[in-house]
């Protein structure tokens, strides 16, 4: 045969119709073995091929001076063989070869993908709670990673902001109770230095209780002013009539002040409850109230203030005024600022909390508050 050197021929054999081997070159090897079903199937599809392991096997019909005859043939190709094991280690080593590099250019890739992340992690490291005021930086807001990292700068400026008012609030305390506690310690060993008469001694004895009143009102303060700083989901919230939270914090004023007056007015009739109802806390509602209203009579010749309540829309709007010595322009910026006393604390004393704690109440039941005053005339806390 002419393809000798590519394909192994193994043997071959020639069978008339009727099952009767004519022809075989190998019969000693016989790698195919005939049956006269194959033969009747080469005869029925005048053609077939298939494999036996590694070998192929052609089976077909051949015509011959008007005779038919049966041709099998077996050959194995090892040329093709030979090709495909070589094609195989070729796709083998690139398949290696493709793995490495996927590999190589993966890592790189991770990295500089990484890379945002761990600069993140790095900067946040850093921050502590003696630099609360350093924040991580932002690459990309619309990212998913500058989202985070807006995020997470939000949530420092809010740990940051709740820092500096626990800071400002030890602070500040324990200058105000450092006063009254000096005072009363030293009132107290003035008392001791010698004998004194029993006037001496109740004169003595009223200036240490107006000092330990005055530290039972500042501790007070300081703890409705520290539970109004909390978030409102730390807050019991409930529904509370504005007219009768009104009723109670008057109540409550004129029973600790004998001279004070509170005068309630109802400007316009509510037709329907919930105009005079919100959700809040009671006590802190009530405590905003009692700090108003003794506030308008603290600083009146008349001790007296005057609550209109009336209503807009769905807005329920309370006015505390006075016809007082009013508050100096250069005091209403800072009125609200915790433990700040304006030129008024020659007039009345006072721990500078009461409208500070009245603006966070308010705020804290999403509500707002403004002042308006006029010196000699009155001020009106709305």
């Amino acid at each position: 045969m002419n393809n000798r050197e590519f394909i192994d021929e193994v043997e071959v054999a020639i069978y008339d119709t009727r099952f009767q081997l004519l022809y075989h070159d190998a019969y000693e090897i016989d790698l195919v073995k005939e049956t006269p079903e194959m033969i009747r199937e080469i005869i029925r599809k005048k053609s077939i091929e298939l494999y036996q392991e590694k070998y192929q096997v052609v089976g077909l019909l051949y015509e011959h001076d008007g005779e038919t005859y049966v041709v099998t043939a077996v050959a194995y190709d090892g040329y093709g063989y030979a090709k495909l094991s070589a094609l195989q280690e070729v796709l083998a080593a690139s398949w290696v070869g493709a793995i490495f590099i996927l590999g190589v250019v993966g890592y790189i890739f991770s990295r500089s993908a990484l890379r945002p992340v761990s600069d993140i992690v790095k900067e946040v490291g850093q921050i502590t709670a003696y630099n609360l005021d350093a924040r991580v930086t932002v690459q990309n807001e619309n990212d998913e990673l500058g989202e985070l990292v807006v995020t997470f700068n939000k949530m420092l400026d809010r740990i940051e902001k709740s820092f500096k008012a626990q800071r400002m609030f030890v602070s500040n305390a324990s200058h105000e109770l450092r006063t009254p506690m000096a005072a009363l310690i030293g009132e107290l060993e003035i008392a001791l230095l010698k004998e004194r008469t029993a006037g001496e001694y109740k004169e003595i004895i009223t200036i240490a209780l107006q000092n330990s009143q005055r530290m039972v009102a500042l501790v007070e303060g300081l703890l409705n002013l520290a539970k109004a700083s909390y978030q409102p989901e730390q807050i019991k919230m409930q529904e509370v009539r504005i007219d009768e939270l009104l009723l109670d914090a008057r109540e409550h004023v004129l029973r600790a002040h004998k001279g004070y007056k509170v005068d309630l007015i109802f400007t316009q009739e509510a037709e329907d409850d919930t105009l005079i109802t919100v959700h809040g806390n009671e006590y802190l509602l009530r405590t905003a109230c009692i700090n108003l209203m003794e506030n308008n009579c603290k600083f009146s010749d008349n001790h007296t203030s005057c609550v209109q309540i009336s209503f807009w829309e769905n807005q329920t709007i309370l006015r505390f005024s006075d016809v007082g010595i009013g508050i100096p322009e250069n005091d209403l910026e800072n009125l609200f600022t915790p433990f700040y006393c304006g030129t008024n604390r020659d007039y009345a004393s006072g721990s500078g909390i009461g409208m500070a704690l009245v603006y966070k109440i308010v705020h804290l039941h999403k509500g707002e508050v403004e002042v308006s005053s006029r010196q000699g005339e009155g001020t009106v806390f709305t």
